[in-house]
């Protein structure tokens, strides 16, 4: 566990990413379903998030062999970070969906990676995969909301 810290640095990449490009006045405006979260909750969900993925790959980091599952890990969360500039900060709410399609598999496939290493490990990763889950049926419910906000 000694390379908790290093790997919550890391995430302090897509965190970073994620407080420059926030919701604005285009956000605001945006049709949404009832369920989309209140903007407040977000970050405390990806803070929780963020330090269980953590402790999930410095557990990996312990276990031999470990270098699929820690590439894995690596490149969620590279495609992580390119999320909230591209939906907030670009308004490409379609190129959004598609980056969080693709991140979703990544985490499932890092999940599963983790599993063949450290069932606790797997077991931290599942509220990530969750909301994940979550954000892509959101990203694609404010797609089919807002056709108009497309760019052309």
């Amino acid at each position: 566990m000694t390379l908790f810290p290093l790997y919550l640095a890391i995430c302090a990449v897509p965190a970073a990413a994620g407080m420059l490009f926030r919701p604005g006045a285009w956000y605001r405006g945006l049709d949404k379903p009832g369920w989309t979260p209140p903007d407040k909750l977000f970050p405390v969900i990806w803070a929780v998030l963020y330090v269980l993925m953590s402790l999930a790959a410095a557990r990996v980091a312990g276990q031999p062999d470990n270098d699929l599952a820690l590439g894995l890990w690596a490149l969620q969360i590279t495609i992580s970070t390119l999320w909230s500039a591209v939906f907030f900060g670009l308004h490409r709410i379609r190129t959004g969906a598609v980056i969080i399609a693709v991140l979703w598999a990544a985490v499932l496939a890092t999940t599963l990676a983790f599993l063949r290493q450290d069932m606790l490990a797997a077991l931290m990763m599942t509220p990530y995969l969750a909301w994940g889950t979550f954000a892509l049926a959101l990203n694609i419910s404010v797609l089919r909301r807002n056709p108009e906000a497309m760019p052309a």
